[in-house]
């Protein structure tokens, strides 16, 4: 069969498997709905607010909200309903806002005497509760409504099931997990001042592409299948020369697609991006991707990471799709020419140098009860 043969059954089978999940989240969407419905139905208490909170009977939980997410609202009873079952006091409940997703209402939890902050959101809410809590020893709950909700499925966090993981936040147990911080240097030599931390991967090149052109009505009717459609687009650009340096090793030129620097690897799907990464081992790991060939290229690539889900090295030659894995606990990326940057899927705009660091052990997460020691 011939390389341009190849092609076309690769991309038919993508495009098959995306339009599946594409069916089967849309079908699933309006039992999700009936489930919110629900539980707004039968919920009939009504949650004090930050100022009616009354005397302390014990730890005080927080949640900071996004209150666009399907479901927040219904989660406002449940959540008083499980504070009052273990005679805790009533919650404090801070939305976040355009302005603020959450870093601002976090701190003012703080403020108030907070014992535990639960993020209720997606990854976006999680990020910014974590980067106001991070070092602080206060733990952070997590209650994923979100479309990936990527942090959620690598600390083992019930998904799909709002109110068993309302119960993880107020009685799981403590786990110590790193953050990733990123620092960007823009095309003028700006400097942010300050960085940004990442609890899943931040992503230089397609992959912050690809986040960037989501489409926010789509995310919402099939959840995060969107990002396959949006990714069908950006198949075909640029690659990157960039200078990679990773600890003291010597400076790596390359030329790729995507640089993803992780602090743990696993996404929707059953898919393992970076299957040596770890939430709690200290590391980042740095994957290099490049592909040639068009869809061959990418389908190669696509193959390769199927296999790492389930835990199979590929042996094939990595002609037409490749990803070189490093580990490390600084990396610096210079690029020949600004591109997209992303955070955890927020879109930080274009950069010409990236700098990013772990910071072991820094956050305290709430995970089930149940999980081993290590997980």
């Amino acid at each position: 069969m011939t390389a341009g043969a190849w092609s076309e059954v690769v991309l038919a089978l993508l495009v098959g498997a995306g339009l599946t999940i594409a069916f089967l989240a849309w079908r699933g969407a309006p039992l999700l709905a009936r489930g919110w419905r629900r539980a707004r139905a039968t919920a009939a208490v009504v949650v004090s607010t930050p100022d009616e909170v009354g005397p302390r009977r014990g730890p005080l939980v927080a949640f900071v909200v996004n209150p666009t997410k399907p479901g927040s609202a219904a989660l406002r009873e449940a959540a008083l309903r499980a504070c009052t079952s273990r005679n805790l006091p009533a919650p404090l409940w801070l939305e976040t806002t355009a302005e603020d997703p959450g870093r601002g209402q976090s701190r003012e939890a703080v403020r108030r005497g907070a014992d535990v902050v639960v993020a209720v959101g997606g990854d976006g809410t999680v990020r910014a509760v974590a980067e106001a809590l991070a070092g602080s020893g206060i733990p952070m709950g997590v209650v994923p409504i979100g479309t990936g909700n990527l942090f959620a499925r690598n600390v083992d966090i019930p998904l799909g099931n709002a109110e068993s993981a309302l119960q993880v936040a107020l009685a799981g147990r403590d786990r110590t997990v790193d953050v990733g911080w990123l620092q960007i240097e823009r095309a003028n030599g700006d400097v942010d001042e300050s960085e940004h931390l990442f609890l899943v991967i931040a992503g230089l090149g397609f992959d912050a592409r690809m986040v960037e052109s989501t489409d926010e009505n789509l995310k919402q009717w099939v959840g995060w299948p969107a990002y396959f459609f949006s990714a069908v687009r950006h198949l075909h650009g640029q690659r990157v020369p960039v200078q990679l340096d990773v600890d003291d090793r010597a400076s790596r030129p390359l030329k790729l697609r995507s640089l993803l620097i992780g602090n743990c690897g696993k996404l929707p799907g059953g898919l393992t991006l970076l299957p040596d990464a770890e939430v709690d081992d200290g590391w980042l790991d740095v994957a290099a991707i490049d592909t040639r060939g068009g869809i061959l290229g990418w389908g190669q690539l696509f193959g390769e990471v199927v296999l790492q889900g389930l835990g199979v090295r590929s042996q094939l030659p990595a002609r037409a799709g490749r990803m070189e894995h490093v580990r490390g606990r600084d990396v610096v990326v210079r690029l020949d020419h600004p591109v997209h940057v992303q955070v955890d899927g927020d879109v930080l705009g274009k950069a010409s140098v990236a700098r990013a660091r772990v910071d072991p052990g820094a956050l305290v997460v709430r995970v089930p009860a149940g999980g081993s020691a290590g997980a």
